[in-house]
């Protein structure tokens, strides 16, 4: 009984339940930031390139000619993959990128508090008392 009375300690640490959130949001985040890459900036430079549509770039690895990766895929040909690679890296550097922002908005707020002195603190009642008998003394 006790084991599960400390993994139960363990999983509601905040931790741990921040730590879960960071997951469910960091998963949501990559499916947003994979249809940005492959439906927002793939085509356009694709275009740019002269048509050029990124996740259909293969090249077969054994004999044969395929009209598309799927069809590729769909007879069982080994396929190199260098578009959908293309795509991931295109992927990963805008999150590292989005990420990066986010750590130095992070730092920034940080020094912020840091730098933000600390209001002297008040007397204690001995230095009251001492003060109060220094300015009768004075009178």
């Amino acid at each position: 009984m006790g084991l599960v009375k400390e993994f139960k300690e363990f999983a509601m640490r905040g931790n741990v339940v921040d730590m879960a959130v960071g997951i469910i949001i960091g998963a949501a985040f990559g499916k947003i930031v994979n249809s940005m890459v492959s439906d927002v900036l793939m085509p356009p430079i694709g275009k740019l390139l002269g048509g050029v549509d990124f996740s259909n770039l293969f090249i077969t690895l054994g004999g044969g000619e395929f009209e598309s990766l799927a069809a590729a895929q769909a007879a069982g040909a080994a396929t190199l993959n260098y578009g959908v690679f293309i795509n991931t890296v295109v992927n990963f550097v805008i999150v590292a990128f989005a990420i990066f922002m986010l750590i130095k908005v992070l730092n920034n707020l940080k020094r912020k508090e840091e730098a933000a002195p600390a209001p002297p603190p008040e007397p204690t009642v001995e230095q009251k008392l001492l003060t109060e008998i220094r300015d009768l003394l004075k009178k």
